[in-house]
């Protein structure tokens, strides 16, 4: 899908945005509802490290959204949220194309969960939104908007 920059793109409802501009070398800042944040690479990868790849912060997504749901959990069954701790670490694929091969969430919560609640706890937060993102995964479509002259 191709359309300039001053062609206004109609979102729906339930339809979201935010953008990324260039800072400088690899690195890129991203404006998400005023909220920014850089990705970079590391400097073994020509990066200059100044904050997480795309790819940290894609395994980070599934984490703070595991994180969130299991958050929720504790707090209506009237449990203190301190001491919840997610754990995610990420496998690159070895060959083409170039993806993450495999994700590895593990939560440790609050000592103040009971072992009858565990299971529960389990099946809450492996129903996050990122998580069924992934089991159901989006149509992506990439485009080109051409600039302003």
């Amino acid at each position: 899908m191709t359309h300039t920059a001053t062609e206004t793109v109609r979102q729906t409802p339930g339809t979201y945005g935010l953008d990324v501009t260039h800072v400088h070398g690899d690195a890129f800042e991203v404006d998400i509802r005023g909220h920014r944040l850089l990705v970079d690479q590391p400097t073994e990868a020509g990066g200059t490290d100044v904050a997480p790849t795309p790819v940290e912060l894609f395994a980070a997504s599934l984490a703070t959204c595991v994180a969130f749901y299991a958050g929720r959990y504790l707090q209506r069954h009237g449990l203190p949220r301190g001491g919840l701790r997610v754990h995610t670490e990420f496998t690159l694929a070895a060959d083409p194309p170039a993806r993450v091969e495999s994700l590895r969430v593990t939560v440790t919560p609050p000592h103040a969960l009971s072992d009858q609640r565990h299971e529960a706890l389990l099946a809450v937060v492996s129903h996050c939104t990122v998580h069924n993102t992934l089991r159901l995964p989006p149509r992506v479509e990439i485009g080109l908007a051409l600039p302003e002259p």
